[in-house]
C-alpha cells in the first residue's frame, strides 16, 4: 500500500485539491484508492457525499486515529492512500509524515505562501520517517506559464525541499467539478486541468517502487497524455 501525505501550513494552498484529484487518477489507472480526510472542515468527506462513485472512498478520521485507519485501508484491500492534512504544521502533520511513502507540499505562488515553507520543511525533519518530499506549485495563472517556471527556479534556489516539475492551474474547472463530487480528469482527460492531474499522477508513480509496479495495469491512465 502506498501512502501519500498533503501537507502545509496554511489553509488554501489547495491540499485538498491536489489529495482528490490524485486519488481520482489512482482509480482511473484502476487501483484502489482512499483519501484519509484529518482536516476538520471536511471538504473532502463532503465531497465524498455529492460522489456516486465508490472509488477513491474517502474516511474521516481524527489525527490521533491516523495508524488504526491506515491499518483499516491495508486490510480492506487499499493500494493508494492520500492523507489530507488540515493547513497547519503540528504534531498531526508531523504523525501523517511519519506514515508516508511519500509528501507534498502544495503552495500558491504568492510570497505570503513561500514564507511558510521553512516550517514545513522543520516539520519534515521533525518526522520520525523522514520520506522524500516534493513542493507542488498551485494556483497558477493560466497565461503565466512562463512565470510559474521562474517561481519554481526560485523556490528551487531558496528552499531544501524539492520542487515537483508539474504545478496545478487556476482553472474554474477544479471548483465546479469539486462542486459535482468529481474530477477535471472524469469531465474531460484531455482538457488542461485533466492533463496538469495526469502529470502530477505520473510523476507520483515515478517516486515509488510500490506504485511503479501497480501503475498503469488499467491502461486507462497510461495511454493519457
Amino acid at each position: 500500500m502506498f501512502v501519500l501525505a498533503v501537507i502545509g501550513q496554511k489553509g488554501g494552498s489547495g491540499k485538498t485539491t491536489l489529495a482528490l484529484n490524485l486519488a481520482v487518477a489512482a482509480a482511473e489507472d484502476g487501483l484502489t484508492a482512499v483519501i484519509i480526510d484529518l482536516d476538520p472542515q471536511a471538504n473532502a468527506t463532503n465531497w465524498k457525499d455529492r460522489r456516486k462513485s465508490e472509488n477513491p472512498a474517502v474516511v474521516s478520521s481524527p489525527p490521533g486515529r491516523l495508524k488504526q485507519t491506515l491499518e483499516a485501508a491495508a486490510s480492506h484491500g487499499a493500494q493508494f492512500v492520500v492523507i489530507d492534512n488540515p493547513g497547519k504544521a503540528d504534531s498531526g502533520a508531523i504523525n501523517a509524515a511519519g506514515f508516508a511513502d511519500l509528501v507534498y507540499v502544495p503552495v500558491g505562488p504568492q510570497m505570503f505562501h513561500l514564507e511558510t515553507l521553512p516550517g514545513v520543511y522543520r516539520l519534515l525533519q521533525a518526522s520520525e520517517n523522514s520520506p522524500p518530499a516534493f513542493i507542488v506549485l498551485n494556483g497558477v495563472h493560466p497565461s503565466a506559464t512562463i512565470q510559474a517556471e521562474k517561481t519554481k527556479e526560485m523556490i528551487g534556489a531558496a528552499y531544501p525541499i524539492p520542487m515537483c516539475p508539474h504545478h496545478m492551474s487556476h482553472l474554474d474547472v477544479y471548483a465546479t467539478s469539486a462542486d459535482a463530487g468529481l474530477s477535471p480528469l472524469e469531465l474531460n482527460a484531455q482538457g488542461r486541468a485533466g492533463s496538469e492531474i495526469i502529470q502530477l499522477y505520473k510523476f507520483t508513480c515515478a517516486q515509488s517502487h510500490k506504485l511503479e509496479k501497480l501503475h498503469g495495469k488499467s491502461g486507462r491512465i497510461a495511454k493519457r497524455a
